[in-house]
């Protein structure tokens, strides 16, 4: 399975320091400058100083940072911080039909609402049976193992437990998490970080939920979906 899209031509650029949630101050052809950052995990092992980085321009005017901060080269290893790629990358295997598990489902809708909340997709069995699906982006690697999250994540344990209310219900319900690098061989619950994730991810297989883990081949001009992990629960 090789699922592919291509980034933004950009700029190479250097880590200098995190101004706040969703701000890096990164030094661009010797100018240091603000960049917004594609996502609110900690990120904390990889947005280090003196990080080597992948930068977009802004597209939108209205943005006071001048770019995005996609990627972050680790010990070697380039990794997409981008949380809204997995999505994308998902949707596209989905719409090839190349995704094992879910190659015989047909696509509904981005977003369906449940309850409080939005799952990511809705699919549909031949026979109409609903599929409900949710994808999560990991981008912590520790030995070899992909994990999930890297800081609690009260909306992520929503997300399961409404999965598995509808696993209960009789309803098809699968998460995928997708290693947003290439270093990870498996994958399981951050149990040190989120232990109440950890749990209900269990409680969540324990009714009936799919889970699924892929890891990503990335470089600077992109980012492809390769091989399916092993997970362990």
């Amino acid at each position: 399975m090789s699922v592919q899209i291509s980034f933004v031509p950009g700029k190479h650029g250097v880590f200098l320091e995190r101004l706040n949630r969703f701000v890096a101050l990164v030094r661009v052809d010797g100018k240091d400058v603000r960049a917004h950052i594609a996502t609110s995990g900690r990120l904390g092992e990889l947005l280090v100083p003196g990080a080597a980085v992948r930068l977009e321009p802004s597209r939108s005017t209205l943005r006071k940072t001048a770019f995005s901060l996609r990627v972050v080269e680790y010990k070697g290893v380039w990794v997409s911080i981008d949380a809204q790629v997995p999505n994308k990358l998902i949707r596209k295997a989905l719409a090839d039909r190349i995704l094992q598990p879910f190659q015989a489902l047909e696509f509904v809708r981005s977003e369906p609402a449940y309850k409080n909340g939005r799952f990511d997709f809705l699919l549909r069995e031949q026979t109409g049976r609903p599929v409900y699906l949710e994808v999560k982006s990991v981008t912590l690697v520790e030995q070899e193992c992909g994990l999930f999250p890297d800081a609690p994540t009260e909306r992520g344990r929503r997300h399961l437990r409404h999965l598995a209310d509808l696993a209960r219900a009789g309803e098809r319900c699968a998460v995928i998490f997708v290693v947003q690098r290439h270093d990870a061989e498996w994958f399981r619950p951050n149990y040190r970080t989120d232990p109440a994730f950890a749990e209900a991810l269990r409680q969540a297989v324990s009714c009936g939920v799919e889970v699924y883990a892929y890891r990503c081949r990335v470089l600077p001009a992109g980012i492809t979906l390769r091989e399916r992990l092993p997970v362990l629960v």
